[in-house]
């Protein structure tokens, strides 16, 4: 195996070069005062501190609200189909998993584009409405729109996992459950319900991780009038130019999405175990 070692050099390289030297310019750039030379370097804190001003607070607020309806709808819908998914044979389960990741393979702008077109004042839905004599509905930059968008934009990012999980249930324990004495509702609650969690906690974390930092879905959906947090980095960096801002941003994210990801690593490293 040692032959194969030098064939890791370029990933190493490349690894380095677009990902680590990226990483400590965004925690530089977090912890120094804009317009500073590395000769006349400044550190300070203060771009954390910005954080706490009422108007970022009600933005981070704004994102967790939306984020957790998304993950709300997003849990419910993707396990009933997650669950359903499981009924059919391993053949017809594995179609029915590619239909569900297809919507994936398509940019996400051109999907919200497409929901641009349904939800427009002139759109599908409103022109199907005329047709029976009902009155249009205006649907578009509101809360319905984004969390319509981002639940069809994560959902995927739900079911899978559960799917996962509720793959790796044992059916022997649904029938001793039912020999026990145990109705449908009981069965699925203490068995299946209970061994799919690890599949529901992996899909909610990276659910709501993507659905606080996305920044195409509210602008678009919201007609600009949403600020989360996604749209937020992104104004700071290309309209307003406060990298030293958006870097602190990016830094708080970059430290929710490392918590997220070691508590999935528990989680998975718990399963392993029970199993």
């Amino acid at each position: 195996m040692k032959q194969f070692v030098k064939l890791v050099r370029p990933y190493m390289v490349w690894l380095v070069v677009m990902v680590i030297v990226p990483l400590l310019l965004i925690v530089l750039y977090s912890v120094t005062t804009g317009g500073n030379d590395l000769v006349n370097i400044q550190f300070t804190l203060d771009n954390f501190k910005k954080m706490t001003e009422p108007i970022y607070v009600a933005v981070f607020v704004k994102s967790f609200q939306l984020g957790l309806i998304s993950v709300g709808i997003c849990l419910v819908a993707g396990y009933i189909l997650a669950y359903l998914i499981t009924l059919f044979s391993e053949r017809v389960q594995g179609l029915l998993i590619l239909f569900v990741t297809i919507p994936m393979w398509i940019n996400t702008l051109l999907r919200t584009y497409a929901w641009i077109c349904l939800l427009s004042d002139n759109g599908i839905i409103n022109t199907v409405l005329g047709l029976f004599g009902i009155e249009p509905v205006s649907m578009m930059y509101t809360d319905f729109a984004v969390i319509l968008g981002l639940v069809s934009d994560l959902l995927p990012f739900m079911v899978i996992p559960i799917h996962t999980s509720l793959c790796k249930i044992d059916h022997s324990l649904h029938e001793a459950a039912m020999d026990l004495g145990a109705n449908r509702f009981q069965t699925f609650w203490r068995v299946t319900f209970k061994l799919s969690i690890p599949g529901v906690l992996n899909g909610i974390i990276m659910t709501f991780l993507l659905s606080i930092s996305t920044f195409v879905i509210p602008k678009l959906l919201g007609g600009g009038q949403y600020m989360l947090i996604g749209n937020l980095v992104e104004t700071q960096f290309i309209s307003v130019g406060d990298w030293n801002f958006g870097s602190a941003i990016s830094v708080i994210l970059a430290f929710i999405i490392l918590i997220a990801i070691t508590c999935m690593k528990r989680i998975d490293k718990e399963e392993i175990e029970e199993e």
